[in-house]
């Protein structure tokens, strides 16, 4: 309890921690889901803390959501008042850097930086000796003459080394970290636990780089909070863990809303390479006189045409035209022979061989890059160039040494630039089996808690992301259940097929209707995508005189939520899909109502097939990649939702489900199409079967029950 912050834990939360505790001194990972009210930052922190301290650990605590950030700095300034612990909130480089330059070019920087610096203190240390003997010889001493003759000579050559160096590019902020005492600033970033937008701002005013001082102050601190990438991508990984002076046995890591790791992992393994790098490659080589050139631009152009021929070759009658800014995949996969690409490259391929084509463009790519970096450490670039040939080369020899590798997809995607309407294409290794990656980090550190509201099937969770053994642990919400109400609303089942039937539509919309009136308050609303959000709340609109907002792709919902949470009876109509179903909180009197229209499967596009056919290998079974891959991350999407309210042992709330797949009921007349089932046991018993003329006059009895009206409750 030593780093606990509080008088008391929750009801279960120090039976949570004592269950971590044990499970992390033993090494083992954990899988713990707890609903709002449970605790679990601190229940999983706190634990991996004292481990920590106990077997010279340290802790990494890891989100996606920067609502959840914010949440664990909160936690971490709440432990460094009852027990001295040094944490850290890291950021990628790039929102940190205060010249806006990209890794290459700032790793160039670095490196010439240091040279200027190195030897303008090798310049001071001579300059200061040759004084020192300058006087020894005018006080007689013969040798002091001879010595400083020699150090004269080392300082001429320096001065040259230095003319030299000036005309390179250099980071001045930098150059304040090497050259300025930094004490004051480690001084405050260890008073208490500063956000990366605190560090930025207050090294912005000394003028130092303060991602560079996260870097050398890192190691040896207690906690670490930090995004996936940091550790779900292995190249950051290694990096992280060599800055934070550790061994990947040595880290204990916390991962919050953890059923997005499966998402994370598998974006993290994909590879692709645009159209326009195989343009910008094909351009670079041209300028370039080396003998190689020419073989590594005919493979390089041969797959380069094979890709537009592949997308142009899908196109029909209008295609074309109707290509968005948004990525669109195009289909190649066969199931008996290569993908589309791979074919078309092979047939328009000829020379001496793919292989020693590529082995060339890879050489000469790396020597490339090696020119393009010395040229900007010489000042003779204004930024650092990429080399295109490498990055083309690289992917080409990925495609086709390691595209039939299990759990690999082959991918053909579109896209249109706005600026030029030019209509242009990408190739891509989708990766479908996150294990491949985050089988090979819980393997290697010391132990993982993965921590979230919805991470069962614990069974699921652990073959998908490739744990062995785990400790599992689930608690339910912890407020009185007499405060809230589950219902399973039997509207009709809201297939794609009868989305557009105007009697399902009508039914769907009176039931929210009476939803909406009955809720004294905030109304949240939840449906499969926006386009359906969107329908309905015109039919909101059009039937109440509530205020209706209505999500949008690209819309900020941080600026829309904050219009919403301002508002008293009002509706907001969103997709289950977008930003705010998860690590975003109404509390109190922001929402009292969560409505979920529909069971919001997701796009079943190639890839999702994809996925579901490798898990269907990988783990044996033939249903088992619906399952694992559509089924089961659909509810998961959708008890989050459900969990939007309901924040607090004080309020009170309803959450309707509105589709009859939901109902225990309707089980036995929808079979494989009912999802009642696929819920925890516990939420399953609190589903309330009704029907949608009743869901009015049982919201009314139940907010009546609680005072929640102001006034008279309104009539059924």
């Amino acid at each position: 309890m030593r780093f606990f912050p509080y008088d008391q834990p929750y009801e279960n939360q120090r039976e949570a921690m004592d269950r971590i505790h044990n499970s992390l001194h033993r090494g083992q990972d954990v899988l713990f889901e707890g609903a709002c009210g449970t605790g679990k930052t601190l229940s999983s922190l706190v634990p991996a803390l004292d481990v920590a301290r106990e077997q010279d650990k340290t802790v990494v605590i890891t989100t996606n959501v920067h609502q959840q950030m914010r949440q664990f700095v909160a936690e971490a300034r709440a432990i460094t008042r009852e027990e001295d612990i040094r944490a850290i909130v890291f950021k990628g480089k790039s929102s940190m850097c205060h010249i806006d330059v990209g890794y290459e070019e700032c790793q160039a920087l670095r490196d010439n930086t240091r040279a200027v610096v190195d030897a303008e203190r090798d310049r001071e240390q001579l300059e200061r000796r040759q004084r020192e003997l300058l006087a020894e010889s005018q006080d007689g001493d013969g040798s002091a003459a001879d010595a400083r003759s020699a150090v004269m000579e080392e300082l001429e050559s320096i001065e040259e080394r230095l003319e030299d160096l000036e005309e390179q590019n250099v980071c001045d902020y930098y150059r304040n970290n090497l050259t300025r005492d930094t004490d004051d600033f480690f001084g405050w970033l260890f008073e208490d636990v500063r956000t990366p937008d605190e560090i930025y701002e207050y090294a912005e005013k000394q003028g130092f780089c303060g991602y560079e001082l996260l870097k050398e102050g890192i190691e040896g601190v207690d906690l670490v909070v930090c995004n996936y990438h940091h550790l779900l991508d292995s190249t950051i990984r290694e990096q992280f863990f060599r800055w934070l002076g550790r061994d990947p046995e040595d880290v204990i890591a916390v991962f919050d809303e953890a059923h997005n790791v499966e998402d994370a992992a598998r974006e993290h393994a994909t590879r692709s390479c645009s159209e326009r790098t195989f343009d910008s490659a094909l351009d670079e080589l041209a300028d370039t006189d080396d003998s190689r050139s020419e073989d590594a631009a005919n493979v390089l152009s041969a797959f380069h045409r094979a890709l537009v021929e592949t997308y142009e070759d899908s196109f029909g009658f209008g295609d074309r035209e109707s290509i968005g800014e948004n990525w669109s995949d195009v289909p190649i996969a066969n199931e008996d022979r290569k993908d589309d690409l791979t074919l078309e490259f092979l047939q328009r391929y000829s020379g001496r061989g793919i292989e020693d084509d590529l082995e060339a463009a890879m050489k000469l790519g790396q020597e490339l890059d090696e020119e393009y970096e010395e040229a900007y450490r010489e000042g003779e670039t204004a930024t650092r160039t990429e080399c295109q040939t490498l990055q083309a080369a690289a992917f080409v020899s990925a495609w086709m040494n390691e595209g039939s590798a299990e759990g690999l997809y082959p991918v053909v995607s579109v896209t249109r630039d706005a600026g030029t309407d030019e209509v242009y294409g990408r190739a891509e290794l989708y990766s479908c089996l996150p294990q491949q990656v985050t089988g090979q980090l819980f393997d290697e550190i010391y132990a993982t808690v993965l921590m979230s509201a919805t991470i069962q099937p614990f069974d699921v969770t652990e073959s998908v992301l490739g744990l062995e053994d785990a400790v599992t642990m689930a608690y339910g919400l912890q407020f009185p259940e007499a405060n809230r109400r589950t219902y399973a609303v039997e509207t009709p089942p809201l297939f794609s097929s009868d989305r557009d039937d105007p009697a399902v539509q009508e039914e769907v919309a009176g039931t929210i209707h009476d939803a909406v009136r009955m809720t004294p308050g905030n109304t949240l609303a939840f449906f499969p995508n926006y386009g359906e959000a969107s329908r309905y709340a015109d039919r909101i609109a059009a039937r109440s005189d509530r205020t209706v907002y209505v999500d949008e792709p690209g819309q900020s919902a941080e600026e829309l939520r904050q219009q919403f949470v301002a508002d008293d009876g009002a509706v907001l109509c969103t997709s289950l899909w977008g930003t705010l179903s998860e690590g975003v909180s109404f509390d109190a009197d922001d929402a009292h109502t969560v409505l979920v229209v529909g069971v919001p499967y997701p796009h079943l596009d190639d890839r999702a097939e994809a996925v579901q056919e490798a898990y269907d290998v990988a783990f044996e079974g033939t249903d088992t990649g619906w399952r694992y891959a559509v089924e089961f991350p659909t509810i998961r999407k959708t008890r989050q939702a459900l969990g939007r309210v309901i924040r607090s042992p004080e309020e009170v709330g309803v959450r309707a489900l509105l589709d009859r797949r939901y109902s225990r009921q309707a089980k036995p007349d929808l079979g494989k199409y009912s999802v009642n089932g696929i819920f925890p046991h516990e939420e399953r018993e609190e589903l309330i079967d009704i029907d949608p003329e009743k869901l009015k006059f049982a919201m009314r009895n139940f907010y009546g029950d609680h005072g929640a009206y102001d006034g008279e409750p309104p009539a059924p």
